[in-house]
């Protein structure tokens, strides 16, 4: 089988498309599956990207108003030259900007199935950036764009039925996985602790995701700001970087700020922390709560995406109703008084997730993909160019 994956983000760029293609890409490889990849062109040191067999870029655009993220634009006869060199069993889109609808437009000129992925909730996101009347448009041309392909995999049976009753069809739920192995409770690291400064029994509670609007910053300054209140040797470290920065700096000012980091220094700063907060409500998953998990952190979150998938109340971390944000602040607060609860959390909530590999996401991935190739095509009002 030959694959051909079609995104506008890929690693380095950190978020959880990216994220997710490169765990599945790498673990795609290691079962000896022939991978393409087309992409824009990186900023920065343009090379070919790893795992792939071929590699097609395309003109890079940053989207107006959000600089971090490119859109990649190109006609659908130069991606459908590329596949004419070496034509793929089947392509997966990952992203729904101008180079996935060329990637759509060429692949169904040339009748390859497509698989799509439904990775970013952009109602959501119109919303949190003050257009929110934009939402049943974008949704209108998403739902447009998945039903045009064979499939569309989603990351949680709520987000699946969510999207069923919104008219799109032919769902399929692909979760997401961790690696238990690099994070993991044994790389707590008492200098980094130390630079913290953090004692062996202080606590301290982390925040790991994109400073920006659509992560409900201003529930995160609040529940902080209530925690030290009841907890006031509580140390804060926020892991990530963004717009949202600046202003977070002056609400928090003792809070420790890394920007981004990488894998290795990611994985010592969640075993070195004790609690996890995460107030976004903008998730199709959550990639961060399970690597959380994995590291052994009493964990709150809002009961949807990855924590309504692998939490259980109580028992490996709490839940909290979507959006009560009342709740949320009096849940962290009770929580980060209480070190026995947040161990006891945290240590169930690593045998939760221990078994979620990428090789078993991968297994499925490569299933769906199998599928689509032996059942017919039954999207209809095929595209003209």
């Amino acid at each position: 089988m030959r694959v051909c994956l079609v995104s506008e983000t890929w690693a380095p760029e950190i978020n959880g498309v990216a994220h997710t293609l490169m765990h599945i890409s790498r673990e795609l490889w290691q079962l000896d599956i022939a991978l393409q990849l087309i992409r824009p062109r990186p900023r920065h040191a343009p090379h070919r990207a790893e795992f792939m067999e071929a590699e097609h870029q395309v003109r890079a655009m940053a989207l107006p108003g959000y600089d971090a993220v490119q859109l990649g634009l190109t006609r659908p006869r130069a991606i459908m030259r590329f596949w004419l060199r070496q034509r793929p069993s089947v392509v997966y889109i990952a992203t729904e900007g101008p180079l996935g609808w060329a990637a759509l437009h060429a692949a169904r000129r040339m009748d390859i199935p497509v698989v799509s992925g439904f990775h970013t909730n952009f109602d959501h996101y119109a919303r949190d950036y003050g257009v929110g009347w934009l939402g049943n448009g974008i949704n209108a041309i998403l739902r447009h764009f998945h039903n045009r392909t064979q499939t569309t995999l989603v990351p949680t049976t709520a987000q699946a039925e969510a999207l069923r009753q919104q008219g799109f069809d032919n769902l399929r739920v692909l979760g997401r996985g961790v690696d238990s192995h690099h994070f993991h409770p044994g790389k707590r690291d008492p200098i980094l602790r130390h630079q913290w400064g953090a004692n062996d029994n202080q606590p301290v509670a982390l925040h790991v995701g994109r400073l920006a609007n659509e992560k409900n910053l201003d529930l995160l300054v609040e529940t902080c700001h209530a925690m030290q209140r009841v907890q006031p040797d509580l140390i804060l470290v926020l892991v990530g970087d963004g717009p949202g920065r600046e202003k977070l700096q002056e609400q928090l000012p003792d809070a420790v700020f890394t920007g981004f980091i990488d894998s290795q220094a990611l994985a010592r700063h969640y075993a070195s922390a004790d609690l996890f907060v995460f107030p976004s409500c903008s998730e199709t998953y959550g990639n961060v709560v399970a690597e959380a998990m994995a590291s052994g952190l009493g964990i709150i979150a809002f009961d949807y995406a990855a924590a309504a998938e692998l939490i259980d109340h109580g028992q490996s971390g709490i839940k909290v109703a979507f959006g009560d944000h009342h709740a949320f602040i009096e849940h962290a607060v009770t929580l980060c008084q209480q070190p026995a609860t947040y161990s006891r959390l945290g240590h169930a909530a690593r045998l939760r997730v221990t078994s979620h590999s990428w090789r078993q996401i991968a297994n499925d991935f490569l299933a769906t993909l199998a599928h689509v190739q032996e059942t017919p095509d039954d999207a209809t009002h095929p595209y003209r160019l």
